[in-house]
């Protein structure tokens, strides 16, 4: 069953340009400061903010952010599911909501002040029912766009080739298929067809069944992942080590950008809207490549949940040199 949509959401001008994104276990984002964080203690915050969260949703929020044409799906329920939707339409994000039993999870980051150190407290999730998560197909099998990015964990009730499920929809559909998850959702997911993954290091190293020790090997193994047709394109997010690119063509690291890091939630979803947004507009993975490494720089460098500036990522991009080839 579906909530309303919102404006536009189901009748919006619709392009190969339009990045759909589906978030199975979405989150009401609650962040604050607190000045020391102790046991026991009742601990005062401030500074309190609310904000539509989880994996897909972020990167909606930021694609909107830079201008492009976007759709959020995700499921939703209770009162916790009205406050999300009400989140997504204060900021303009058009979202259609699949409805479910279990409430929302409300996810929490607080940054002591004392110490700098950011504590982020991330609940399961509600339980899916088997009727839910097949809405939530039925919904791929009809939505319009040019792109389908799968975004974050799976909640509980949902199975494991949920993804690979979704990827073969996308396929038969003419639509470009981004995955960015973990463990067993993301190995099955590989079985399908795939456009775009962007693992962690750790989720890179079970991909490849082997600890990676050093540079030499992780490019390696991600020109073995992409040679064996798992995959089109392969971005791994390394930290503070940079990223690596593997397409077809060949395989290049670039370094982390120096900026003073504020925070780290979303990174990552940054790096993957706008590395997305910058492929459906028709740059070449590389190129793509290097506005992700601008907006997840862009994206540490703001404190809590705030999303990165679209002139903050374009004068991150003219630092950015791609190695000749």
């Amino acid at each position: 069953m579906l909530r309303r949509e919102t404006p536009g959401s189901g009748h919006a001008p619709l392009t190969k340009s339009r990045i759909v994104t589906l978030t199975l276990n979405p989150s009401v984002d609650l962040t604050s400061v607190a000045e020391k964080i102790r046991p026991i203690h009742k601990i005062r915050t401030e500074s309190e903010a609310h904000d539509p969260g989880g994996g897909g949703i972020n990167v909606s929020r930021v694609v909107k952010e830079f201008g492009g044409e976007t759709l959020a799906l995700m499921l939703a329920g209770g009162a916790t599911g009205h406050l999300l939707e009400e989140l997504l339409d204060e900021a303009g994000v058009p979202r259609q909501s699949i409805a479910v039993q279990g409430f929302t999870r409300i996810s929490q980051t607080v940054l002591e002040r004392s110490t700098g150190l950011e504590y982020r407290f991330v609940p399961e999730g509600p339980l899916i029912a088997a009727s839910e998560w097949q809405a939530a197909l039925g919904v791929l099998e009809t939505v319009e766009g040019g792109w389908l990015v799968c975004s974050g964990s799976l909640p509980r009730g949902v199975p494991m080739d949920f993804y690979a499920r979704a990827a073969r929809i996308a396929a038969g559909r003419g639509l470009r298929f981004v995955l960015d998850t973990s463990g067993q959702a993301l190995i099955q997911a590989l079985e399908a067809p795939v456009d775009l993954i962007k693992p962690s290091l750790n989720e890179f190293q079970t991909l490849a069944g082997r600890e990676l020790k050093d540079l030499r090997e992780q490019e390696a193994a991600a020109t073995e992942i992409v040679r064996s047709g798992r995959t089109r394109i392969l971005a791994v997010t390394l930290g503070a080590d940079g990223a690596i690119l593997a397409t077809e063509k060949r395989t290049i690291r670039l370094p982390a950008l120096k900026v003073e890091v504020k925070g780290a939630v979303g990174a990552g979803d940054s790096f993957l809207a706008a590395m997305v947004m910058a492929l459906s507009r028709g740059a070449e993975p590389e190129e793509a490549f290097a506005w992700g490494m601008a907006a997840g720089a862009a994206a540490v460098s703001n404190p809590g949940t705030a999303h990165p500036r679209e002139a903050d990522v374009r004068m991150l991009r003219q630092r950015i040199a791609l190695p000749p080839g």
